[in-house]
């Protein structure tokens, strides 16, 4: 498991996880653009907000225009629909109207069309919460920030002194969307001037001058606020977060918990900026601090075991991955997922060669509505246990008993089948299996590849040839085709200047490549060139220490008269993969006993 996918990078949402109580809902209905903007507080009372609509005869000829512009909104003519409804709003001041043309142009993603709408509606209905949203949201995502400078300088100065900084806040939620950054700082600079003393206006300038890359400003605007509230947890993640130098930045953390122990929200920043130093064992005992602070944090647990596991501390890992399972059961959070923690515990169980329990956390991963990547990913690892227990036709039957929802998930079954097969040493039902799947979904690069594979395992040189070919031409940059035809060519010392030109266009694609490396350091070998085979294979080898990248750089040093090198590099690879057939064959070509 790689950490980057435990954690994330500390952001203003993170940064505002303290007052997250204080956010009011979003908006309902709202447009995906909008719909993480919470709402600014009301100004009027709810019961006084709803429209005054109009006395408007729903007679014939309008009746006509709606219904026409209906269906020509279903017939994907958006424009004509548009225009009626924004028209027939006019004409009738009726803003229900004016706000079905706004839903006609966002359906379109028209940005543009659907402010006009909004515009009217917000005409139509002036104490419309909800039109007053939408406006403001598309004001700012069509970076109109003028049009919005009254709205929020009226509510921010309505707000009460209680209320104002969580005003701020969504303002600044609001304005965060808009791409001009630079404009935001100097509206936000107007807007708080006012407020310019305050804890909440310093935090807000130095986010929106972080954002226009404004690092100097941004600093000066942090340390303000710390000054001015030197407790603040929030003043201090946003120094943390305006400091170019994570190594400063973290030192600024560790300092202020020193001073503040119980500063939970610190803490937490802190240990993510240890991992992204990959400090994992000081992140570790930072999240134990937490853990033992707030012994019901889920996502303390879920750091703890992934830290564990990156530390090699897998029984410590299973434990804290149990205890979440625990609480996660305790708590019914509908949103968290079980299935990622059961499949690493399943993991954990294999490698310490506890089959049993590997299977039994497989088990209970669920099927989510339709198949999740997880859900198959999981009755495929249970199949390859299964197999590894030598039950071959217990493993496929696991496979084959499974519905695939589409082409994909068919793909990966039969691939996966395939792989099991030749593990167990079938490697003609493997062939014909793939040569099936083939037929199936003959432009499926991942099945070719496979088939090629499997081709060459039964010596059909011409089979995999074509099948390498064909993903060429599906997949012109898939290195690993034209590294595959190119070895092949290499291993059998045939059509060695086409080879160089396979393994070269790979080596283009993935310059790092060990394997395609290795590829070309054994054709250079092939053609005479002993001194570059040599380098290329040292070179890939340190890489990646493969078992038969060795035996390939082995083959070579013996060649050059360096033996006992040659011997050291294929004991190594022998302690590794002792059932090795590449090893096996050389040793017995070159007439070598280890």
């Amino acid at each position: 498991m790689r950490l980057k996918k435990l954690f994330a990078i500390v952001t203003l949402s993170t940064l505002l996880a303290a007052c997250a109580s204080l956010r009011a809902p979003a908006v309902a209905n709202a447009p995906p653009d909008t719909a993480a903007m919470a709402p600014l507080p009301m100004l009027t009372d709810a019961s006084a907000a709803a429209a005054s609509l109009p006395a408007v005869a729903l007679d014939r000829d309008l009746m006509y225009r709606l219904l026409a512009a209906e269906l020509a909104f279903q017939r994907n003519d958006w424009r004509d629909a548009y225009v009626t409804m924004l028209e027939a709003a006019r004409q009738t001041r009726d803003p229900r109207i004016a706000h079905r043309a706004m839903e006609m142009a966002m359906a379109a993603k028209q940005a543009g069309e659907a402010l006009v709408a909004i515009r009217l509606w917000r005409t139509l209905d002036p104490q419309s919460e909800e039109a007053m949203q939408y406006y403001l949201g598309f004001a700012v995502l069509n970076n109109q920030l003028d049009e919005t400078r009254d709205i929020f300088a009226l509510r921010l100065a309505q707000a009460t002194p209680e209320t104002r900084g969580v005003a701020m806040f969504q303002v600044q939620r609001f304005l965060g969307r808009a791409q001009d950054k630079a404009a935001v700082l100097a509206l936000l600079d107007s807007l708080l001037a006012p407020y310019k003393d305050t804890l909440e206006a310093h935090l807000m300038l130095a986010q929106a001058a972080f954002a226009n890359h404004d690092l100097v400003r941004a600093n000066a605007e942090a340390q303000a606020a710390l000054a001015r509230a030197p407790d603040s947890e929030l003043a201090l993640l946003t120094q943390a977060q305006v400091t170019a130098d994570p190594a400063r930045a973290a030192e600024l953390t560790a300092d202020f918990l020193q001073h503040h122990p119980q500063a939970n929200n610190v803490r937490n920043a802190y240990a993510r900026m240890l991992i992204d130093q990959k400090q994992y064992t000081a992140a570790r005992r930072q999240f134990e601090i937490l853990l033992k602070q707030q012994p019901d944090k889920l996502m303390t647990l879920y750091a703890l075991g992934g830290l564990c596991m990156e530390e090699g501390d897998n029984a410590a890992a299973e434990r804290y991955f149990k205890m979440y399972l625990g609480l996660l059961g305790e708590q019914a959070d509908d949103e968290r997922d079980p299935g990622q923690v059961q499949a690493v515990l399943a993991q954990l169980a294999q490698q310490r060669g506890d089959s049993a329990a590997a299977l039994n956390w497989l088990a209970q991963i669920e099927a989510a509505d339709g198949h999740s990547a997880l859900y198959l990913a999981a009755q495929i690892q249970r199949a390859q246990i299964i197999a590894k227990q030598g039950d071959v036709p217990g493993a496929r039957k696991v496979l084959t008993d499974f519905h695939a929802d589409d082409d994909a998930e068919r793909v990966q079954l039969i691939l996966a089948e395939a792989q099991i097969l030749r593990d167990a040493g079938q490697a003609a039902q493997a062939y014909a299996l793939l040569e099936a799947g083939k037929q199936r979904f003959p432009n499926d690069p991942d099945l070719l590849y496979d088939f090629a594979m499997a081709a060459d395992s039964i010596n059909d040189g011409e089979a995999m040839e074509a099948a390498l070919r064909r993903v060429m031409a599906l997949v012109p940059d898939n290195q690993h085709a034209y590294n595959a035809l190119g070895y092949w060519l290499a291993e059998h010392n045939v059509r060695l200047p086409e080879a160089l030109e396979l393994i070269g266009k790979a080596l283009q694609l993935a310059p790092d490549d060990p394997f395609i490396i290795d590829s070309m350091g054994w054709l250079q070998f092939r053609l005479g060139h002993l001194a570059e085979a040599e380098n290329l294979l040292r070179r890939a080898y340190a890489l990646r220490p493969d078992a038969e990248i060795a035996v390939h750089l082995g083959e070579v040093l013996w060649q050059r008269g360096q033996q006992l090198e040659a011997q050291t590099l294929w004991r190594a690879a022998l302690a590794k993969d002792p059932k090795n057939e590449v090893l096996k064959n050389t040793l017995l070509r070159l007439n070598v006993t280890l």
